[in-house]
């Protein structure tokens, strides 16, 4: 039987913590930054995590 492939989109959005939880970026950081207060761009700097309801399937894409 053949390996099963990772999606490649999900590989380069979702990183796993040491203790196996998802971790993603925030949206609203690439662009129009102008308008957008300090506070609100350093918090989209930090890291979140996938809620509980998404999980199952972003471990599907990653196959792990």
């Amino acid at each position: 039987m053949p390996k099963v492939k990772t999606k490649s989109g999900a590989k380069k959005r979702f990183k796993f913590t040491g203790t196996g939880k998802i971790k993603r970026k925030h949206a609203y950081k690439s662009h129009i930054l102008t308008k957008k207060e300090t506070k609100q761009k350093r918090n989209l700097t930090k890291f979140g995590l996938i809620h509980k309801s998404d999980e199952k399937r972003v471990r599907k894409m990653l196959r792990a």
